[in-house]
């Protein structure tokens, strides 16, 4: 029965073992669904729609083949259609069925002056969300959502690749060939250990059975006196030496032991303790078989359970009916600052103002060609501050769907706490640019941001003539300006804070030191030197806060003036020794003496948080940077 029992394990653990295999080969199915994508006349750009890439749930995976450069790219549909509005494209979209896919040829909606396609190299743009390139082939696993669609070109120039596939990930899990070959193998361990049992059993069944010998008689004592008689008998001659003879005392010896029946007994233990170890052996193949069964599996062979996922608070926000998508994400943004971390790094190197301009515009433009133009003739002039790519700790895009754009960040320069994180504006005018810098300054050491809409929400710029703020973003640079000059005599001093009353107490300070050094030169007798604070170059920017209020970035020019009182006089950049005494204005202008002039400008850079109106908060200073815009000779 033991045999009966071991055999049907046997069978059992084989159909186990054999479906738990079957399932991840023979009935496996196949692992991702194809969908062929071709177009009837190549053109220099393809939009793969979002439709399309989103036909089937799960990662998509984009497969393209062609000859030369391949680029891929990844961007809001709606951004895609303003960038291709100048020239002609292939578009792929979902037929009717939602099954198969149709392509269809796009005209441009906004002709060059000339009629033709305009042909731009899609790489490095920044409107795109994800870009890769590669050479002749290229394979892109995506995680595309919805309204987001797939730009295929090559270099804009040549047709983009023809041979493309998307796949989609099929559900390929088994979870039950796992427990199947585990119960195999439990009932492959059972079957072994029932059929070593029937052996031992059918082994032992098989010896002679023998009954138990019956009792001795009892022995008589033997008398002394007929010993001579017993031992002269003809039987005594022939017995033989069975019973040992008694001793002196009477008393009869054992017989040696026979090491014959040591050796039998020696051979029974070692064939004990070899069957033994044979039924330990036996289990080895259970336990090889079931572990080179399960090796490699993957975890798509077990049951998993249903997954609930722990709430966990969070602090939303309200979306208005018809809010705009953000301009940016956070990882474009971290890609775009990567960009221009990396260009004005170039640019400081090489002093390349015209590299620098790709990159930057208006106020933080001209600061730095500047500190360029000056750095050529005095080494130790300082540049302005670098633009770190390390960590975006405040995003703030702006909602907005068409064109202008703009970006709000705070960036801090890794984990450095000694240097001090810069607050910047950075704008997009048309699809076909990409981001300029307009405003960047220092925070304050005690300044803190008002709280700002999430990255993913964006938010709005606020107009420039806003009645909504205890000042217009347009007058903010003005009324500063006449703070810097006219301190608290100034109408406006009240409307600001400590921070920004404190700035403009540190700028007439700088004006004292300059007006003490002329005196200590005697120069003061024969030249005149005034200063005077204006609205700079460049209109406002205002992102507006959750509190209505908005955080206002403007440039005030502090202007430096210095005349000749006579006509005799002149005011020298090179004294008669031949020293170089005012090196930023010889290199600007390129002039010994004038007896005009010269006039120095040093824009500043401010960014303040400004409250809504009615409220009793006062304007606060975020961020504060002075550097040196111009040095012109008066004519």
């Amino acid at each position: 029965m033991r045999f009966v029992w071991a055999v049907l394990a046997f069978v059992l653990a084989a159909v186990l073992i054999g479906t738990g295999i079957a399932q991840r080969t023979i009935f496996l199915g196949p692992k991702d669904v194809t969908a062929e994508l071709s177009v009837k006349a190549p053109q220099a750009f393809t939009v793969i729609d979002s439709a399309v890439l989103r036909a089937h749930p799960g990662e998509q995976t984009l497969v393209a083949h062609g000859d030369g450069t391949i680029f891929v790219a990844q961007a809001r549909t709606v951004d895609l259609e303003a960038w291709l509005s100048d020239t002609s494209y292939n578009r792929i979209t979902l037929a009717k069925d939602g099954t198969s896919t149709t392509a269809k040829l796009v005209e441009p909606t906004a002709k060059s002056e000339d009629g033709k396609d305009t042909q731009r190299d899609p790489a490095g743009s920044d409107l795109w969300l994800d870009s890769f390139t590669d050479k002749n082939s290229l394979v892109d696993r995506m995680q595309v959502p919805e309204g987001v669609s797939v730009l295929l070109a090559s270099d804009g120039k040549a047709d983009a690749p023809s041979d493309v596939a998307l796949k989609w990930p099929l559900d390929t899990a088994t979870p039950w060939a796992g427990p199947l070959m585990v119960a195999g193998g439990i009932f492959l361990l059972a079957g072994l250990v029932l059929y070593v049992l029937a052996i031992r059993h059918s082994r032992r069944g098989r010896g002679p059975r023998r009954k138990a010998p019956p009792p001795l008689p009892v022995t008589e004592p033997i008398d002394v006196a007929d010993r001579a008689a017993i031992d002269s008998a003809p039987e005594a001659a022939a017995a033989p030496e069975a019973a040992p003879a008694p001793d002196a005392a009477g008393a009869r010896t054992q017989p040696e032991a026979d090491p014959a029946a040591n050796q039998d007994g020696a051979v029974r233990e070692r064939r004990a303790t070899g069957s033994k170890r044979r039924r330990a052996l036996l289990l080895i193949p259970a336990v090889g078989v079931t572990a080179a069964l399960l090796s490699g599996c993957t975890p798509d062979i077990w049951p998993h359970p249903a997954a609930s996922p722990t709430p966990t608070p969070t602090e939303t926000q309200a979306v208005e009916a018809g809010q705009q998508a953000p301009a940016v994400t956070e990882a474009q943004a971290a890609r775009i600052l990567e960009s221009i971390s990396g260009t004005l790094a170039d640019a400081d190197k090489s002093l390349d103002a015209a590299k620098a301009e790709t990159r930057l515009e208006g106020s933080a433009l001209e600061a730095r060609k500047t500190a360029y133009a000056v750095h050529k003739s005095v080494a130790d002039f300082a540049l302005p501050a670098t633009i770190p790519a390390d960590k975006v700790k405040i995003l703030v895009p702006q909602a907005y769907d068409s064109w202008p754009r703009t970006v709000l960040m705070l960036v801090e320069h890794g984990t450095d706490e000694k240097v001090a994180p810069l607050i910047m504006t950075m704008t997009q005018p048309d699809p076909w640019s990409n981001y300029k810098i307009s405003n960047v300054a220092e925070m304050q050491a005690s300044a803190k941001l008002p709280n700002m809409a999430p990255a993913w929400l964006g938010a709005k710029l606020t107009p420039p003539d806003s009645p909504f703020l205890v000042v217009a973003p347009d007058e903010l640079a003005s009324e500063f300006a006449n703070v810097i000059d006219q301190g608290d005599k100034s109408e406006f001093y009240d409307k600001f804070d400590k921070s920004a009353l404190a700035f403009a107490k540190s700028v007439q300070d700088s004006r004292a030191t300059v007006l003490q050094a002329l005196k200590d030169k005697s120069a003061d007798t024969t030249s005149s030197l005034s200063f005077a604070a204006s609205v700079g170059a460049g209109a406002p920017v205002s992102m507006s806060s959750i509190d209505s209020g908005a955080i206002v970035a403007v440039t005030v020019d502090d202007s430096q003036t210095i005349k000749p009182t006579s006509a005799d006089a002149s005011i020298k950049n090179v004294d008669t020794n031949g020293t170089v005494v005012n090196a930023p204005a010889k290199a600007l202008t390129g002039v010994d003496e004038s007896k005009t002039g010269f006039v120095s400008v040093y824009g500043m850079q401010l960014f303040f948080a400004v409250p809504a109106q009615g409220s009793d908060a006062k304007i606060t200073l975020l961020a504060a940077s002075q550097q040196l815009q111009s040095v012109t000779e008066i004519k």
